[in-house]
């Protein structure tokens, strides 16, 4: 199975209508991952789902076939790895493996384990990010390798809020300053929760605009994270001030277990799986638009 290589000026691009119907779908993907093997994280994984959409539908500029060097295109690294259900069906959904592998998340032997991993060789996944806090420094990595070789593509990464609290981000996020590494866009999810609770009970962070402009980068806000509209215009905007000797943050303000009522707002379901009854209410509130696997 391949893909299409996309551009952000494709007028052939599949139009937001069609990214909130896949939003959908993906989200039952993750409910019934998550449920079969009763493990993973679904809560970030919902909130995330519209931005891994928009990313891989219409924001990408990404080649036919997938290989690891990435040249000639845009690269995107998960370092919230724990969110692989939302990474994995989103890959699928895109033509990056068969939609039927999702079938196997979590098993012995499977590509798709808990954290992605790169020893398994799943098409779209470039680094292993079970570790939280070394995503950044990866695409820091990879986009200074972009201008040593004269590629103008651009590196995508996302991270979560509660991941900032890990002390190797700050020397990346610092390095990437210091050394003008323009053509990287980092998106944080900020949803304000955690494993163990709200972000601001666990550890504060403050003004995690106020800090990455403080090291040195151009911080823009999208206020509503989980609309497809919004997320589009947010990072054209973030794409047009590249290039200007900043490395650019997105600050992406989202809601943990998005488009599920009873998991919204809550730290409650970041690693928990949904019980039959619980599966079959959230099924109800997403219903099925492209296919189930």
């Amino acid at each position: 199975m391949t893909f299409v290589k996309q551009k952000t000026n494709n007028k052939n691009m599949p139009n937001s209508q069609h990214l909130k119907k896949l939003t959908i779908q993906v989200r039952r993907d993750i409910l019934r991952m998550v449920h079969k093997v009763n493990s993973g994280h679904p809560g970030g994984s919902l909130g995330c789902t519209e931005f891994l959409v928009a990313l891989y539908n219409n924001i990408l500029d990404r080649k036919k076939t997938f290989d690891m060097d990435g040249i000639g295109e845009d690269i995107f690294f998960l370092s919230n790895g724990h969110i692989s259900p939302v990474f994995y069906s989103v890959l699928a959904r895109t033509g990056y493996f068969p939609v039927e592998e999702l079938d196997t998340f979590r098993l012995i032997n499977s590509r798709l384990q808990g954290h992605p991993t790169t020893h398994d060789g799943l098409p779209g996944v470039r680094m292993s990010s079970g570790s939280l806090g070394q995503g950044l420094s990866v695409a820091i990595g990879a986009a200074q390798a972009k201008k040593l070789n004269g590629d103008k593509h651009m590196i995508y990464s996302l991270h979560g809020d509660g991941e900032l609290q890990e002390g190797q981000n700050w020397e990346a996020i610092m390095y990437a300053a210091a050394k003008k590494v323009d053509n990287l866009i980092a998106t944080v999810d900020l949803n304000g929760q955690q494993i163990d609770g709200a972000t601001d009970d666990v550890l504060p962070m403050g003004s995690i605009k106020a800090k990455f402009e403080a090291f040195g980068w151009l911080v823009l806000e999208i206020e509503d994270g989980n609309d497809i509209d919004a997320i589009l215009k947010g990072m054209a905007e973030a794409k047009s001030k590249t290039g200007k000797g900043k490395p650019v943050c997105v600050l992406l303000k989202t809601v943990m277990g998005h488009g599920v009522d009873f998991m919204m707002y809550t730290h409650a379901w970041h690693g928990k799986a949904p019980n039959d009854e619980q599966l079959a209410i959230a099924l109800s509130q997403n219903p099925e638009t492209l296919g189930d696997y």
